[in-house]
């Protein structure tokens, strides 16, 4: 067996523990440049001792944001880039921190779309500090870009990328709304099942997405339905963090593979559209598993994914899909179509997502007729 684990270089883990970052950022720069979500006054008081610029990322990361946000560094001067935000403005942080020490043209280096490039150059040092509880993109070593020309998502990808330190505060998540937490929330959920039955798993992330799945199962309908728990909190932020950890070391699968589609032609969070895919494409896979590989170790995992999730010793397949099943509906997922999205379009959405590097480490291939059937039941 051979497998290798890469993450952030410090992980910085607790409830209070933003309030460290201005003594962190002066080990690594001292001119910084502040990437924020479109309200730049949420991270105000964290940063409110550094001589930062800042730079507003309004919604999901674009090309051409990434170009902005790079010359913006690169004028100023800057040495250390500071991500404070959801999973978009991480991504976001990481795609600039790359780009600004790379020449400047993100297309050179972006994935399906772009030239594919190898980034060469090590990136300005970056510090992730997240404020929801979904993506983990704190400890990965992409950035999804959506390119509007080429209506799709796409990522750019490197070990450079990984952040230099990730300062994972669960009281920063204390204030998300119940559609976010159930957006975000899911998403987490997505990226450590997936990694679980990934091609690529291993010992390593097997371990962690066990931990974090009967985190997320516990939590995250409590954090729901209660933002005052400070402990579905807690856990959902580690789960956050495990699903990060998983995903970025053992792949992802078709959940994310339609998601990178969906998300670069309409205007829908990546969480949402993660959700409403998931319980869809766990029975397209395990479907396909049954019928096609049933030796493959990926239809135990699912079984022990619903034993985890229900908490019965004797829960199978089917009852674990039932169980994200009922949970979406539960907090109130929207379908596809509320997005936009028409039937017509579904076929040219499976077509891109077939293409889509998340299907690389999908436990088996999934033939045409059965994307379609996953994404028009999520329709």
């Amino acid at each position: 067996m051979r497998f290798e684990f890469a993450t952030a270089t410090r992980i910085i883990f607790g409830e209070g523990t933003a309030s460290s970052l201005p003594d962190v950022v002066r080990t690594l720069g001292t001119r910084p440049l502040v990437v924020t979500g479109a309200t730049k006054e949420r991270a105000a008081p964290l940063v409110s001792a550094l001589p930062a610029e800042t730079f507003a990322v309004p919604g999901e990361p674009t090309v051409q944001l990434i170009r902005e946000g790079a010359r913006q560094a690169q004028s100023a001067g800057s040495d250390v880039v500071i991500a404070i935000g959801g999973g978009s403005v991480l991504d976001a942080g990481k795609a600039i921190a790359a780009i600004a020490t790379n020449g400047g043209e993100p297309l050179e280096f972006l994935e399906v779309v772009g030239n594919g490039h190898a980034i060469t150059t090590s990136p300005l040092p970056m510090i992730a500090v997240p404020t929801t509880a979904g993506t983990g993109s704190e400890v990965t070593r992409n950035a999804v870009l959506g390119s509007t020309e080429h209506a799709v998502k796409a990522s750019l990808r490197s070990p450079l990328m990984l952040p230099r330190i990730a300062i994972v505060d669960p009281e920063l998540t204390y204030s998300l709304p119940p559609a976010v937490t159930a957006y975000t929330g899911l998403d987490a959920l997505t990226q450590l099942i997936e990694p679980y039955v990934s091609a690529r798993a291993n010992p390593l992330t097997d371990a962690i997405c066990v931990e974090g799945i009967g985190r997320a199962a516990g939590a995250l309908r409590r954090a729901f339905y209660n933002v005052a728990d400070r402990n579905a909190r807690h856990d959902m932020s580690l789960a956050s963090l495990f699903g990060g950890l998983a995903l970025a070391n053992a792949g992802l699968g078709v959940v994310h593979g339609f998601a990178a589609p969906l998300g670069g032609q309409w205007n829908a969070p990546h969480g949402a559209l993660c959700a409403a895919m998931l319980p869809h494409g766990m029975a397209a896979n395990a479907a396909a598993l049954q019928s096609r590989a049933p030796q493959n170790p990926a239809l135990q995992r699912y079984a022990a994914i619903a034993r985890i999730l229900t908490g019965r010793s004797d829960a199978n397949v089917e009852d674990g899909i039932d169980w994200v099943r009922t949970l979406c509906a539960e907090l109130k997922i929207p379908s596809l179509r509320t997005w936009g999205i028409t039937e017509s379009d579904l076929p040219g959405v499976v077509e891109r997502a077939a293409k889509a590097s998340s299907m690389l480490a999908n436990p088996l291939q999934l033939t045409s007729d059965e994307l379609m059937a996953a994404v028009s039941a999520a329709w």
